[in-house]
């Protein structure tokens, strides 16, 4: 089983990898876990105005933060699991990445860190479960 678990640094996002982890575990032949981060792209202009260099050190340190309470976990669950850095529309990006990877379970956060994607289930977590036939289990 292949299993993608998203990260945003939240308190949230770690209980779902927490999740995956222990359900890769249980499995009779232990599961293949993904976790991918997800930075939303800079605003159009930035990089023109800043250089793509430090565009690329802006997303490399999002990426880094997000993934920084993960990697304790990750050290301690002992297993192999492949991580993926991605800058776009995060919803969308998701999605990309789990059918590249023929995902077999998306696991995620019912909300990230921002105020707007915590209304309520999370946009982000229901743009996934609208557009995708891959199962999806969301983490509260």
């Amino acid at each position: 089983m292949k299993i993608l678990v998203t990260v945003d640094g939240s308190d949230i996002s770690l209980r779902a990898l927490k999740y995956a982890l222990n359900l890769a575990k249980q499995l009779a032949k232990p599961g293949a876990v993904t976790v991918l981060h997800v930075d939303p792209p800079v605003f159009p202009g930035v990089e023109r105005r800043i250089g793509a260099q430090a565009v690329a050190d802006y997303h490399a340190a999002n990426h880094a933060h997000a993934l920084a309470p993960a990697r304790a976990t990750l050290k301690r669950s002992k297993l192999a699991v492949d991580e993926v850095h991605a800058v776009g529309e995060v919803a969308d990006t998701i999605l990309e990445v789990a059918r590249k990877r023929r995902t077999d379970l998306i696991v995620m956060g019912s909300h990230g860190r921002t105020a707007v994607q915590g209304v309520l289930l999370g946009s982000v977590s229901t743009k996934v479960i609208a557009q995708t036939d891959i199962p999806v289990t969301i983490i509260r």
